[in-house]
């Protein structure tokens, strides 16, 4: 069960592809969840609707991006919330 609501999981998702994607740190999970991202933006974007199907591809991208910073669902906003977090916790 995940505290950051669906809306907040696509925005974040959405940010992070588009500012991320080039980043070789998370070339595997863009990888493995090729289509969750560009969904996660076309949703934002207002391109695509949320939609249930969707959701579950949208839940599944978040809770792996948030295994692959070692981060725990706390509820966040945007993309640095998270990120933030990671590299404090690594300091």
């Amino acid at each position: 069960m995940n505290i950051t609501p669906i809306e907040s999981q696509v925005k974040i998702l959405s940010e992070l592809w588009v500012d991320y994607r080039d980043q070789e740190a998370f070339e595997g999970l863009f990888e493995y969840a090729d289509i969750a991202f560009p969904l996660a933006f076309a949703i934002d974007y207002g391109i695509v609707e949320l939609t249930d199907k969707a959701s579950a591809h949208i839940q599944e991208a978040f809770n792996l991006f948030l295994s692959a910073v070692d981060a725990a669902d706390v509820g966040f906003e945007n993309v640095n919330d998270i990120l933030l977090d990671d590299e404090e916790d690594g300091e």
